[in-house]
């Protein structure tokens, strides 16, 4: 598969480093890296290895200590607090192992969430939620809430709610970690399906070697904050 030459994620020299009363943590130290638009990259580590830390930086969730995230043309480090939950709303979706749906709501009010935020009518996103939850095989479900439904179901309106908006970066943080294997394959097919149709951009973090080399074009990892192979 070729790719644009110009990357659509740019890291240049990503630090993030916390400071806690007694001492300062690196949880990334002078990450460098190019993503491509419609690529989908898999990150592998080890537990405390910075890789949520990567993703909620590219999320917009955090801010670099130092160094440049350029998605697109937005330089995320220089967004305001509006701008870059302007950028979370319209340009990228999270995927997450737990699946963080309201349990009041039902599967169609959790996908339309962001058109909610975003103002739009009610008919309006109604009807999107309701496609994006065929698109996931749940459009019979949509009245359910999550209570009702079984975990993959759950994890599929995490991926539809994800997706409605359709973003051009989908960050996914062990979106399969709490499913069995046949269900974790048929969620992994949906994201990559989407991101073949729609050339979005997908990084997905995992423990999970077998799945990273069958999902990913590339696969990197990272030690300790550090990048250390791709």
């Amino acid at each position: 598969m070729s790719f644009e030459q110009s990357a659509f994620v740019q890291l240049t020299d990503v630090s993030r480093i916390y400071q806690t009363k007694s001492d300062s943590v690196t949880a990334l130290a002078e990450v460098s890296l190019s993503i491509e638009k419609g690529e989908r990259v898999a990150l592998l580590g080890k537990s405390g290895s910075g890789k949520s830390t990567l993703l909620n930086l590219l999320g917009a969730l955090d801010r670099p200590t130092s160094g440049s995230i350029r998605v697109s043309d937005q330089e995320l480090g220089k967004l305001t607090s509006d701008e870059m939950a302007d950028y979370r709303l319209n340009s990228v979706g999270m995927v997450f192992q737990a699946f963080n749906l309201i349990h009041t709501k039902t599967a169609a009010q959790n996908v339309e969430l962001p058109f909610v935020f975003q103002r739009h009518p009610r008919s309006e996103r109604r009807a999107r939620a309701l496609s994006v939850l065929e698109t996931v095989g749940l459009k019979d479900r949509a009245s359910h809430r999550p209570t009702e439904l079984s975990g993959g179901e759950q994890q599929r309106v995490a991926v539809a709610r994800a997706l409605v908006n359709e973003p051009s970066l989908l960050l996914a943080d062990e979106p399969t970690g709490n499913l069995d294997s046949a269900t974790a394959a048929d969620i992994m097919k949906q994201l990559v399906d989407y991101s073949e149709d729609h050339s979005t951009t997908v990084l997905l973090v995992t423990h999970d070697e077998e799945l990273a080399a069958e999902f990913a074009h590339r696969t990197l990892r990272l030690r300790d904050g550090r990048l250390i192979a791709s």
